[in-house]
């Protein structure tokens, strides 16, 4: 499909910028959607509506922060599935078997409590990261 004669951009502006002034460029365009830095200087300079990204700082911090728990209680949940195997083969002893038994609800109940606390933390993030 050929471009309409309004579309072609056959006209160029060159403006000449120090380094730092460069990088100041950057960085606000960068803090917007536009993935080009031509796409910006024209929007800007031709007074177009700009899109601004919003980051929320203590969110981003908040997340990355149940990213780490999240992956802290995988840890531990494999941890305790490996133990509670362990615990299953010598459970042919007495006492082992007696204290399977009376910690097998506490098991369950922590496992169900890590999954709901995951789920929430799916929940949150992928709420935040549609912003």
């Amino acid at each position: 499909m050929k471009k309409q004669e309004k579309d072609i951009k056959n006209k160029m502006v060159v403006v000449r910028m120090s380094g730092v002034e460069y990088e100041g460029l950057k960085k606000l365009q960068l803090r917007s959607t536009e993935k080009y830095i031509s796409n910006y200087i024209r929007k800007v300079s031709l007074q177009k509506p700009l899109l601004i990204k919003y980051r929320n700082q203590s969110a981003d911090n908040f997340l990355n922060e149940m990213i780490e728990l999240k992956k802290e209680l995988n840890a531990i949940g494999n941890n305790l599935n490996q133990a509670v195997k362990k615990l299953h083969i010598i459970e042919r002893i007495p006492e082992f078997r007696f204290w399977i038994q009376s910690h097998q609800a506490l098991y369950t109940q922590l496992i169900s409590k890590i999954e709901e606390i995951k789920i929430r933390m799916y929940q949150v993030q992928d709420q935040w990261l549609q912003k």
